[in-house]
């Protein structure tokens, strides 16, 4: 079994500036899965690109982490060697615990994000897909998803909203409860705003993007019912739109020139920018509802502390998943073994049997072809038994050696994993 190894650029290592160049749409996840195959000769392979990271694990007796961030530099027009620095390796001791961490939320800069889970299922999906997610990956990704289900029933690391953008998503799901095809603007798309607008894709309503860089609002409007407006129309844009998210900073987007003088009958404008890009005396318009990151942070301090008190409950969880898989990671290891004694034990009973052709009637035969198997199986069921046992106990190497050396197995069929 190939060595399951990682590579990746996160939040821990790398600047917004950097990491946004290497983000990988979903269409473009499944392009560089191609490369990777065709590339390496890879038969496994798991992407996850998000605004905090993107990290490509694969299966591979060899390391190819710089070979793998050559390649997604020439696949992203970067220099490899600006990107060097910033990307980390994680080897097989720790890349299965660290997927773990990725997946459940451990390692995201919200504690417990809840969006992080379904990132990592369109990443599967994206394997299982092309064919790129083998026994291994299948096995190990259940097992994930498991443990994150466990820790959403057993734990309190996904209670409430941890994060500005979570709760400001929350007062929009509230707010456009009674409105007819809402509409949402979303001005900015730094790593807040995309924040945001990762949270607003299971909100139904339309969903506006302006960036003062239109072709950066371009490349995020892939979701479906996303749409892109110039920068510069933002005055008539917000003025149609019922919900109006600001994520610019230090920059004047919104005020009463903008949203006119005029009384609005439901509109919520939330301002995540600091310093802030909406002027405060907006909050006074009549029918105009204004939050801003101070009001929001309230929200989430709460939230916040439940989620830290529970992190050596989840941490928990994942030692005993990690557990369970590596023991079922050993008892593939020594699969190859038991279906080689299998087999042995099965060629010497068909050739007894052979030896009584022609002696015995047909139905004598066939009793025997039935009893003969039954006490092959009950023979096996003690050394499958111990070399499973001893995969419990790490073992198995052992055993594997003495069962080759009894009934002269091939050592190039016995394997470790």
């Amino acid at each position: 079994m190939m060595d399951f190894k990682a590579v990746g650029i996160s939040y821990h290592n790398a600047p917004l500036e950097v990491r946004e160049k290497v983000t990988l749409s979903e269409g473009e996840v499944r392009e560089f899965l191609f490369r990777l195959r065709d590339t390496f000769d890879l038969s496994e392979s798991l992407i996850i690109s998000t605004c905090n990271r993107t990290e490509v694990y694969y299966s591979s007796n060899k390391d190819l982490s710089k070979e793998v961030i050559t390649l997604l530099g020439t696949y992203k027009a970067i220099k490899p060697e600006t990107l060097l620095k910033y990307f980390k390796s994680y080897a097989l001791g720790e890349t299965i615990e660290h997927l773990f961490e990725v997946s459940l939320g451990l390692d995201s800069q919200v504690l417990g994000d809840i969006q992080i889970s379904n990132q990592v299922k369109r990443a599967y999906q994206a394997s299982a897909d092309l064919e790129m997610a083998g026994p291994f990956l299948h096995r190990l990704m259940h097992t994930i998803f498991y443990a994150n289900k466990r820790v959403v029933q057993e734990t309190r690391l996904q209670d409430g909203n941890a994060s500005v953008a979570s709760v400001s998503v929350d007062l929009i799901k509230r707010f456009i409860e009674n409105v007819s095809n809402p509409k949402i603007a979303l001005i900015g798309l730094g790593e807040i705003g995309q924040n945001v607008l990762e949270n607003l894709r299971d909100v139904e309503a339309s969903i506006c993007l302006l960036n003062r860089t239109k072709s950066r609002a371009e490349s995020f409007a892939s979701a479906s019912n996303v749409e892109v407006e110039d920068y510069h129309n933002r005055a008539s844009v917000v003025q149609n739109c019922d919900v109006i998210i600001s994520a610019v900073a230090g920059v004047n987007v919104l005020n009463h020139e903008n949203l006119g003088s005029r009384a609005y009958q439901h509109k919520l404008v939330i301002d995540l920018s600091v310093p802030r890009s909406i002027e405060e005396s907006v909050g006074n318009i009549s029918g105009l509802t204004l939050y801003n990151v101070d009001e929001l942070s309230k929200k989430t301090e709460k939230a916040r502390k439940v989620r830290s008190a529970s992190v050596p409950e989840a941490r928990e969880i994942i030692k005993e998943a990690v557990s369970s898989f590596e023991q079922w990671k050993e008892e593939m290891g020594v699969s190859p073994t038991i279906q080689k004694l299998k087999n042995t034990l099965d060629e010497i009973r068909k050739q007894e049997l052979a030896r009584h052709v022609g002696k015995v009637s047909d139905e004598e035969m066939a009793l025997l072809e039935v009893v003969t198997k039954n006490m092959i199986q009950k023979v096996i069921k003690l050394p499958v038994l111990q070399l499973k046992a001893a995969c419990k106990r790490g073992e198995s190497e052992n055993l594997v050696g003495v069962l080759n050396d009894l009934f002269n197995l091939e050592p190039d069929e016995v394997k470790k994993g």
